[in-house]
């Protein structure tokens, strides 16, 4: 246990380091000049003063060479040093603004996941149960019709249906909690958006245990369905599902990005968006660590089901 943490930790490691290398990279030569935006675009000056801009760039640190820069980030990121907004929220620490918008975000994706996750593997399993039949062509092509609208797309129609048709809700906006009615529709939003990917790997899995020796030895006993389906079937057909519901965090990621942006939910999804068009190095990278930090880690943890779920696994 002790070298597979070893090695998870080095690779890492490693794969951070190129991917903040890479962003920083496309930032300091085709992102474009913090400084010079704000002249610009006029937020905070009137006109472009080249000694207030070199001062501000000295401040900020982004006078110096890109290697430079890019080791003094890494030296204070590793000092637990996020850096200072620059434009976004000027001159605050990045990684208070980090620990206000991270939460609101891993809230609705874990509630879309469990949401997803349920219905996927029910909608699933029936589909498979019913192979062929009206009622797996039915799930499927509904399926196959919800993953083919993007969820920028799903979330006016909902908006229209649930607000302006049968009046059921207000218009949500803001965030009050995820027990709060305004949560209800960017949490099914999002799950909508997984729940197609789910669905399929559960029925492909289905399809191939149920036609297990050992399947049908335990329908030759006379054993019912749903103890078959639950104690025999459920747990080599989730194995691979883990492995897609790991997979799918990015999906969630992408997917927090619209659906916030559109309902204004300041999440850690807005932040991404905010940080891009204010060209806010610290927020860009910020943006780049904890997304990357997030899909390493449920990697890992599918990792550490895998031989829970599979004894095959934890014999090898």
């Amino acid at each position: 246990m002790a070298s597979f943490l070893l090695i998870r930790l080095l690779r890492w490691t490693v794969g951070l380091f190129l991917i903040l290398f890479v962003t920083y990279g496309m930032m300091f030569y085709g992102a474009g000049d913090p400084i010079r935006m704000m002249f610009i675009q006029g937020e905070d000056f009137d006109s472009e003063d080249e000694a207030v801009m070199l001062a501000l760039r000295k401040k900020y640190g982004l006078d110096e060479p890109f290697i430079v820069q890019f080791g003094n980030y890494l030296n204070n990121l590793a000092r637990g040093d996020w850096g200072r907004s620059i434009r976004l929220q000027v001159d605050r620490p990045v990684l208070e603004i980090v620990q206000f918008r991270l939460p609101i975000s891993m809230q609705l994706g874990f509630a879309a996941t469990a949401i997803g996750a349920v219905l996927g593997i029910g909608l699933g399993i029936i589909a498979a149960l019913y192979h062929n039949r009206w009622l797996d062509r039915l799930i499927i092509s509904t399926v196959l019709f919800i993953n083919g609208i993007p969820v920028f797309v799903v979330l006016p129609m909902m908006l229209l249906l649930l607000v302006l048709q049968l009046k059921l809700i207000d218009v949500p906006y803001g965030w009050s909690g995820l027990f709060h009615i305004d949560a209800f529709l960017p949490v099914a939003a999002i799950s909508i958006g997984i729940l197609p990917i789910i669905v399929r790997q559960t029925r492909s899995a289905m399809l191939e245990v149920r036609s297990q020796l050992y399947v049908r030895t335990a329908r030759a006993k006379g054993m019912p369905e749903s103890r078959i389906i639950l104690r025999h079937m459920l747990r080599p057909v989730l194995t691979p599902v883990v492995t897609t519901l790991g997979l799918v965090m990015i999906s969630l990621i992408n997917g927090s990005l619209f659906v916030e942006y559109i309902l204004n939910t300041p999440g850690f999804g807005l932040l991404t968006i905010e940080g891009i068009k204010k060209v806010d190095y610290p927020i860009i990278m910020a943006v780049a660590v904890v997304g990357t930090l997030i899909i390493f880690v449920s990697n890992f943890l599918v990792d550490i089901l895998y031989p829970i779920l599979d004894p095959r696994v934890r014999a090898q």
